[in-house]
């Protein structure tokens, strides 16, 4: 940085309907007022220099904490091949799973109504949501072709065959491509897993 001082006045120019400014002739003395400042300004900007520093936090970073929060209190949360895996072989409630894409537009509406669904029987049922484009080989396992799925699984009753490694632990239900809404998948599930009376029209 560098600083110009000067005690003289500026002098207009004569012969001229516009004020302009002549050079002002160079001066190697400094007055005592003109050094005053020019030791305040470096000063000032010296101390400028050597400030305290906010501590920088990322917004990214902070952004994914949250989301990653909201994905964990979620009734239907999204889980990987390798827990959807360990959910199939350990039965405690039955299991509806979503095969979706971030890409898919059907899944992405369906999105809010299968959550809702989760909510409503929640305790009761299961609700999982898987990536296909996450997890390829998984969703090449469940047979997965269009977008969005939905899976109606329930555990095998035949103990004694699943024992013997005649039977899979798990049984699908029902198969259902196309994105529905939320009533429809209480009814689905109310139908498959508890008895409850066939759905008659899905929407």
């Amino acid at each position: 940085f560098f600083f110009f001082f000067s005690s003289q006045p500026l002098i207009p120019a004569h012969n001229s309907s516009i004020t302009s400014l002549h050079p002002i002739p160079p001066s190697n003395a400094m007055s005592p007022q003109s050094l005053l400042l020019a030791i305040l300004a470096i000063a000032s900007y010296s101390a400028s220099a050597f400030a305290p520093v906010t501590p920088y936090t990322s917004k990214t970073s902070t952004t994914t904490t949250q989301l990653q929060m909201a994905e964990e209190i979620k009734a239907a949360p999204m889980v990987t091949g390798e827990q959807l895996e360990t959910m199939l072989q350990e039965w405690d409630t039955p299991l509806v799973v979503d095969a979706y894409a971030t890409w898919c537009g059907p899944c992405l509406l369906m999105s809010p109504e299968f959550e809702a669904a989760a909510k409503d029987l929640e305790g009761k049922v299961r609700f999982v949501k898987l990536d296909t484009d996450l997890e390829p080989q998984m969703a090449g396992r469940l047979g997965i072709m269009g977008l969005p799925t939905l899976l109606f699984l329930d555990k095998n009753d035949d103990m004694e065959a699943v024992e013997q490694g005649k039977a899979p632990m798990a049984v699908l239900k029902e198969r259902i491509e196309g994105a529905l809404r939320k009533d429809s998948i209480v009814d689905l599930a109310n139908y498959h897993f508890f008895g409850g009376p066939m759905p008659t029209q899905l929407s």
